[in-house]
């Protein structure tokens, strides 16, 4: 063994030594502090976390509160069974499982990324949201196509959908989707905002993947 390697050997068994020896501080002690410290942590991360992920905070960028009137028009907002959603549930949402926290994470990082583009004036009016519309639409395609459409799967599951209430229409294409092993954004685009889909040519689709 290296000198090197016998030093660090050294380090690490003075710090255990002190650890359970230290006479100022006995180890309960540290360990207290070292868990009520991880506790504010880990609370302070999902409190961030969960103000962060509110319609209210994503709209109190202006140039988000368009996407938010043309959510407003559409049933996912609005509906019989007054169950709707906001923005988080299908830009943010992680799952429905708790091991999947960390795409939650990944989701929020994935989402800053409006708002960097609202602070620097890429977007930060109608007209240049506008202009980035089909690009930040297809970005967000590409991510729920990616993960099967986990966000739209939260709440709509092909297994669990009561054919006999749909219209026959429904019932072929739903039964087509799982054959042909397609998923809901394959189908879904623009049912809650805009339509901007329609802009896509079929040179387009195949060729990034939509």
């Amino acid at each position: 063994m290296t000198d090197g390697k016998q030093e660090k050997v050294s380090k690490f068994k003075q710090l255990v030594a002190w650890l359970k020896h230290s006479p100022k501080h006995p180890t309960w002690i540290i360990l207290l502090i070292g868990t009520v410290g991880g506790v504010i942590m880990w609370g302070g991360l999902n409190t961030g976390m969960e103000y962060t992920n509110r319609t209210e905070f994503c709209i109190s960028c202006h140039t988000m509160s368009q996407p938010y009137e043309e959510l407003q028009k559409t049933v996912h907002y609005s509906n019989r069974s007054g169950t709707p959603i906001g923005c988080p549930d299908c830009h943010v949402a992680s799952s429905k499982e708790p091991w999947d926290y960390a795409r939650k994470l990944t989701m929020k990082v994935f989402a800053a990324k409006d708002v960097i583009g609202e602070i620097t004036g890429v977007i930060d009016t109608p007209e240049k949201f506008e202009a980035h519309r089909l690009e930040m639409a297809k970005r967000v395609w590409k991510k729920m196509k990616a993960a099967d459409s986990k966000e739209c799967r939260n709440c709509h599951k092909f297994e669990r959908m009561d054919t006999s209430k749909q219209k026959e229409r429904s019932v072929t294409k739903h039964e087509g989707a799982v054959e042909d092993g397609k998923t809901c954004i394959d189908c879904h685009k623009g049912i809650a905002h805009k339509a901007v889909h329609t802009q896509l040519t079929a040179e387009e689709i195949e060729k990034e993947g939509l």
